[in-house]
């Protein structure tokens, strides 16, 4: 077979009321199914197709454009590659400031939890909790469109950036919402997310929400408020994060969470403010500050609006590697010691769940691919944390929560006496020259091609920097053994 559970899976359209299913008779959800693969939640993929007699009924109902999914054909791989795994013994309940949480996953705070409607689906779905849409005393007036994504090489959907201020809806309308919310989930968590313009604002929207929420999460860096003195204008002041922590403190009977902005170089300078000002945790990321394109026909930037636009948050999974640098920072910051902390930032799968936990989350918000993919990822995060539990021999997410935060060390610490080349496979090499493009070009010219049998070979000047495992499109290079560098 040319192709990989990956490659395949990613061309599905993912489906509302998925045609393919629709088709099959045997009761089968190949929708489902190529899902899990799609989200790596290999471990579960096999279940959903169990009774399938691969009859080529949902192949031929599929409506890719191009053409179908290759079903059969994953179901053959899937059979033959993947071995079954009990995770019934795994517990992904969690203890977050206090707050009994059923799992780690949150809605975060924007427009996927900003009604009754639309939180009632995902909690009943099974996220454990929703960070509702910021409300405050200020109503914004949005644009629209308010939203654009950033894509590369036929991925659509590498980066989101929006317009999107907070909730539009009247305070009491929120407040109706969240008082509902709670009154119909009241073992869910309802996090009520606030951003005042003035000391009295901060402290009446604390009491307020405070008296039915579980937690009150401070909004302290949205980046594209169109009202002064709001969003990250605050969170990038230290001394104003602390200023309006204490008031939220004062006037609060439930945990408080900041939620930080990455628009500066050191987090840990206003989280630390926060957290002596009284805060009980911290969130982050919010959205990064960005222009994402220049449309070059009229010059402006999307999401365009009557021929303008202007700067405002980035998301999705192209942040993540920003999002997990902070996180570190903060989690090995000697003055935020144990203070727990809420991942943000380009979560899709539960893999990328997982690194957050690692690194010192207790749990995670997500968004962009809720908006991508729709409330339904939280079977595959909820079932993929388990299966990866389940094969490290993990009873609890306490029990890797943080272990790979001693792996990160300073750059003068690593490893500089060794090397490690890679491996050729020819007989996965397909002869595209890719990797000796990139090595001559990018490189040590230390690949070697044969134009008439297209093949590549690695000569003495390698380096091992591994580049051209990186561009390699078949996956024809590995990691071979790391040796001492000769000097």
């Amino acid at each position: 077979m040319s192709f990989t559970f990956s490659q395949e899976s990613a061309r599905c359209l993912l489906c509302h009321d998925a045609s393919c299913t629709n088709a099959c008779n045997l009761g089968q959800q190949p929708d489902k199914f190529i899902r899990s693969l799609r989200f790596e939640n290999t471990y579960n993929a096999p279940n959903f197709m169990a009774d399938c007699v691969a009859c080529g009924a949902c192949e031929r109902a599929c409506i890719h454009p191009d053409m179908p999914i290759r079903i059969r054909e994953l179901k053959k791989m899937s059979d033959e590659m993947i071995e079954p795994l009990v995770a019934d013994d795994v517990d992904l309940s969690i203890d977050f400031m206090g707050v009994k949480c059923e799992n780690p996953f949150f809605l975060s705070s924007s427009v996927v939890a900003s009604n009754y409607e639309m939180c009632a689906k995902a909690l009943d779905m099974g996220w454990a909790g929703i960070v509702f849409k910021t409300v405050g005393i200020y109503i914004p007036d949005e644009v629209s469109p308010r939203f654009f994504a950033n894509g590369k090489e036929g991925t659509p959907f590498i980066g989101f950036r929006n317009l999107e201020q907070i909730s539009d809806h009247s305070l009491q309308e929120n407040i109706n919402y969240l008082k509902k919310l709670k009154e119909d989930y009241p073992g869910k968590v309802i996090v009520a997310s606030i951003m005042g313009q003035n000391d009295e604002e901060w402290a009446y929207l604390a009491k307020t929400f405070s008296e039915f929420c579980d937690i009150i999460e401070c909004n302290f860096s949205c980046p594209q408020m169109a009202a002064e003195g709001m969003g990250s204008d605050v969170g990038q002041n230290p001394e104003l994060v602390a200023h309006y922590t204490k008031i939220v403190k004062k006037n609060s009977g439930v945990p408080v969470l900041s939620k930080m902005t990455p628009n500066l170089g050191n987090m840990e300078i206003p989280a630390y403010a926060s957290v002596k000002a009284g805060a009980d945790g911290i969130a982050a990321i919010n959205t990064i500050k960005s222009i994402t394109d220049i449309n070059l026909d009229n010059n402006c930037s999307k999401p365009e609006v009557s021929g303008k636009s202007s700067v405002s948050g980035y998301s999705g999974k192209a942040v993540k590697p920003i999002a997990l640098r902070f996180i570190h920072d903060m989690a090995t910051c000697p003055k935020l010691k144990d203070i727990p902390l809420s991942g943000i930032g380009g979560i899709e799968s539960w893999k990328d769940a997982v690194e957050y936990i690692l690194l010192g989350c207790g749990n995670v918000q997500i968004t962009t691919a809720v908006m991508q993919y729709g409330y339904r990822i939280i079977d595959d995060l909820i079932s993929g944390m388990k299966s990866y539990m389940a094969e490290k021999g993990y009873k609890s997410i306490e029990d890797f929560r943080g272990i790979a935060i001693e792996n990160i060390v300073t750059a003068d610490k690593l490893d500089r006496s060794t090397i490690e080349t890679p491996i050729f496979d020819n007989e996965k090499c397909i002869g595209c020259g890719r990797c000796y493009l990139s090595c001559y070009d990018a490189g040590h010219q230390a690949i070697d091609w044969d134009s008439e049998s297209r093949k590549v070979s690695l000569n003495p000047n390698c380096v091992g920097c591994q580049l051209c495992m990186l561009v390699c499109p078949v996956s024809a290079i590995s990691k071979g053994k790391r040796f001492p560098k000769i000097r």
